[in-house]
């Protein structure tokens, strides 16, 4: 019954796709990322209903004039600010524990090959990240989160197909390995 656990996750991922249109950006990010003040305005009264909102969009702008000042860095910059190394060590922690998962025995794979695997999950987690990271503020959550969630179920029904011919094609296997990898990428990317 591992093929229905394993689809429960893409039955999940479909029913948040289908109602992500019906919910408006972050009043936040329309703000200080887009400098939209009319789609804030609009966005808090679809979130929080009618009502005066002036104190929360006055802090806002005030969160804006703060960090107009500040400077946007990429992720070299980050990893090279001494500030970030206890947080960037727990994150090291966090992905170096994939390797005790167990997703890669889902690949139906020789144990001798899973330690790597292993390792190919966490560095999947790892580049999912740090491309993350690098595009959010350019395309937005609302897209990252639809693009996400297609990859995903388009990654779920290959590697489904994959698993299914694996006994018959020994080289599936090898296919499974890397869509699992992708579709790690895909949710950490996304969602």
């Amino acid at each position: 019954m591992w093929n229905v656990l394993l689809s429960f996750s893409g039955l999940v991922a479909l029913i948040q796709m289908l109602f992500l249109p019906f919910f408006p950006e972050s009043p936040s990010y329309l703000l200080l990322q887009k400098g939209d003040k009319a789609g804030c305005l609009k966005a808090m009264k679809q979130l929080w209903g009618e009502g005066n909102f002036h104190t929360e969009f006055d802090d806002m702008m005030k969160e804006k004039a703060l960090t107009k000042g500040t400077k946007i860095m990429n992720v070299l910059e980050v990893l090279k600010e001494p500030s970030v190394y206890p947080q960037l060590s727990t994150m090291v922690l966090l992905l170096l524990s994939l390797q005790l998962c167990g997703l890669s025995a889902t690949a139906n794979l020789q144990e001798s090959i899973i330690p790597y695997v292993s390792l190919g999950v966490a560095i999947s987690e790892l580049i999912s990240i740090i491309f993350c990271s690098s595009i959010i503020d350019r395309f937005g959550r609302r897209v990252l989160l639809w693009g996400g969630y297609l990859l995903m179920a388009l990654i779920l029904v290959l590697l489904e197909t994959s698993l299914l011919l694996s006994d018959q094609f020994l080289w599936m296997r090898n296919c499974s390995v890397i869509l699992i990898f992708l579709f790690i990428i895909a949710y950490g990317i996304g969602p």
